[in-house]
């Protein structure tokens, strides 16, 4: 069914429409951004359980918070809310 699919003249036509989409200055920004989300991908795959190690303290806004935080957390979410212009 995809036989043909890798043949030269398909891959010009597939590189014309990508170049028409995301314009020639583009490209090698979405290339940059892939290659950098792989890396990270095969860096988090690699270092399995750690997941959380390299988590930045932000993320306590979003997510959980501990027990007898409830002052901490609504500074946080006040301080992000102006951060936002909100």
């Amino acid at each position: 069914m995809f036989a043909g699919l890798a043949s030269p003249s398909h891959l010009i036509i597939v590189l014309a429409v990508v170049l028409l989409l995301f314009g020639a200055k583009r490209i090698p920004e979405l290339a940059k951004g892939l290659g950098t989300g792989v890396k990270e991908l095969r860096e988090g795959i690699s270092s399995g359980g750690d997941a959380n190690a390299g988590a930045p303290e932000s993320g306590k806004v979003r997510g959980e918070a501990s027990p007898g935080s409830g002052v901490e957390t609504v500074q946080a979410v006040r301080a992000h809310a102006r951060q936002k212009g909100l």
